[in-house]
């Protein structure tokens, strides 16, 4: 059995019969009550973000997940489809368990995490950082580099991302999935 003591970020907790990853937690300590433990919750199997406040040392009820290394295939009518890395089996699974679609490239290697006492997978996360290629931008102006000006550009995927004024098309960049933001040019 777990308590608020064990709480950390990104532990799944069920709380009302419902599944949530812990964004952020805290405690508040006051001089003449007990102390309160605190966390921003984000629903894995719902799309709510919740607070909750415990009791300092309240029973909480974490979720054994595994995560296992899985492959994107393609994109159908039944949902985004990957291969277990291991076994070979595939499943197909909707955006909202995805945490950025649109930067899944085919063939890309990302982590699904599976819940172990139903088998059901809950979410995909993909790399902190992938490399694209710039299929589309607008060239930029000559001796236009001095101020932090950016262009929106399509890269392999489909998606736009702003990229400073001397990125053009046919570039291979490095971009945050977790944010949508430009990081650096690679050199091939």
């Amino acid at each position: 059995m777990s308590t608020t003591s064990d709480i950390s970020r990104g532990m799944i907790i069920k709380l009302d019969g419902s599944l949530y990853t812990i964004i952020e937690f805290g405690e508040n300590k006051t001089a003449r009550a007990a102390a309160k433990v605190w966390a921003k919750l984000k629903g894995v199997d719902n799309s709510r973000s919740i607070e909750k406040t415990w009791n300092s040392g309240d029973t909480i009820f974490p979720v054994r997940v595994e995560k296992k290394p899985y492959q994107f295939l393609y994109k159908d009518d039944s949902g985004y489809n990957f291969m277990d890395n291991e076994t070979f089996e595939q499943i197909a699974l909707q955006a909202e368990m995805i945490d950025a679609p649109q930067f899944l490239k085919d063939g890309q290697e990302v982590t699904v995490s599976v819940n172990t006492e139903t088998d059901v997978p809950m979410n995909v996360e993909l790399p902190d950082k992938i490399v694209v290629l710039v299929t589309y931008s607008e060239p930029g102006m000559k001796g236009d580099t001095a101020t932090r000006t950016l262009k929106p550009a399509t890269i392999e995927t489909g998606a736009t991302v702003n990229v400073p004024l001397f990125v053009n098309e046919g570039e291979l960049i490095r971009i945050n999935t977790k944010t949508g933001d430009y990081v650096e040019r690679v050199k091939e």
